[in-house]
């Protein structure tokens, strides 16, 4: 049996969430984000309920599309410091409601009552039903006379919705929260995983590394780890160079900040093959063109951008399509946070060694780190 989500009080969810709200204090920028994300949910939704499980990713955008209205509208109340439970309380009240006592999933809270729009509602005009409450909600930003009401509407309108669009509440809110704070909180580092403890000394990733790039006459730059070459020499493998020949660091990163690495696994000779399983899924084939696919992809994207120089943070967007590349695998469990330390940092090591022809990357497990250090190029 599919386990289901766990029973999530909407308390609870403004707990986990409150810290992420990073957005300035005015209404204004909050309000024009939450109708932006309705015209996401209407897409998605709708994608959703046309296609079934033909395309099981319009499903997974539907709930990420709902959750981030979700912590839009508690943005709003937030501002105008009003009760979220009580603004949906109120927003059943607006609605015939069928009720259903169920078994709940909370300690000390054995019995749950459950309400659902009856009849039930219909897909299209649920959404322009939202829609349309989400243009109210604008005029709140000079006027919050009727705010609280209008705020009631849309929340009725949302829950039918969800309930029109056959998603889970409990599933969305619980995604949102997991994402966001994934996103918007630093990590701990010391409650991230580490991937291969437990396992012995030649298949750990190395806690503490040194691997010297040296770029040649011939355009190949070659790896040396401990005095010893490591893998292939590269080029940029394109007409126009970019560097991509020093993109070995990336996956440096990826081992320091991430403790994973299939890549730089393979480089060294220290996969887990004591455990088949590891060995195949996590340290194998598929495994590896994962990362050199994300990487490349990343490098694309960077290659636009002056290879992230002067940012100091990442585009969501981004990091939620890494998000989507690695799922299904370990790294799937580090927060976006954390991917989006390792990726700057290995761009700042990347500027360097394009600058100087090559260095020593420094790369250090504990600290979850990477530093770039001068050895005088060629």
């Amino acid at each position: 049996m599919k386990k289901s989500p766990n029973t999530l009080p909407l308390a609870d969810y403004l707990k986990l969430v409150d810290p992420t709200d990073k957005m300035p204090p005015e209404l204004a920028p909050v309000l024009f984000g939450l109708f932006g994300e309705v015209g996401s949910v209407m897409a998605a939704s709708k994608k959703h309920h046309r296609e079934k499980d033909v395309y099981t990713g319009f499903r997974d955008a539907a709930i990420e599309e709902f959750g981030d209205a979700l912590w839009y509208l508690t943005a709003i109340m937030r501002r105008l410091q009003l009760p979220v439970d009580e603004i949906f309380a109120n927003a059943i009240a607006q609605n015939e409601h069928q009720t259903a006592v169920a078994a709940n999933d909370l300690p000390g809270w054995p019995i749950a009552l459950a309400k659902r729009t009856v009849p039930p509602p219909e897909l299209d005009p649920a959404l322009l039903k939202l829609g349309d409450a989400a243009a109210g909600l604008l005029t709140i930003a000079g006027n919050q006379t009727n705010a609280r009401s209008l705020l009631e509407t849309f929340a009725a309108f949302y829950l039918q919705a969800v309930q029109a669009s056959e998603m889970s509440f409990a599933e969305i809110a619980e995604y949102n929260a997991r994402k966001t704070r994934g996103r918007f909180l630093p990590p701990d580092l010391a409650a991230l995983p580490t991937f291969d403890e437990g396992f012995d000394e030649e298949e750990r990733i190395p806690q503490h590394f040194e691997v010297r790039f040296t770029l040649r006459k011939s355009g190949k730059s070659y790896l040396q780890l401990n005095g010893v070459f490591v893998g292939d020499p590269l080029t940029d493998n394109i007409a126009d160079p970019d560097g991509y020949r020093f993109h070995d660091v990336f996956h440096l990163a990826h081992a320091a900040i991430l403790h994973w690495s299939p890549v730089f696994r393979a480089l060294i000779k220290q996969k887990r093959k004591s455990d088949p399983q590891y060995d195949e899924t996590e340290d194998g084939g598929r495994a590896i063109v994962v990362e050199e696919g994300l990487t490349a992809w990343i490098f694309s994207q960077a290659k636009h951008l002056g290879f992230f120089i002067g940012n100091d943070k990442l585009s969501f967007d981004l990091l939620k399509s890494v998000e989507k590349f690695v799922a299904g695998y370990e790294v799937a469990r580090c927060p976006l946070s954390l991917w989006e330390r390792a990726i700057l940092q290995g761009y700042a090591a990347f500027r360097k060694l394009r600058e100087n022809d090559g260095g020593l990357i420094v790369g250090d497990r504990s600290s979850r780190s990477l530093e770039f250090r001068a050895t005088g190029g060629r």
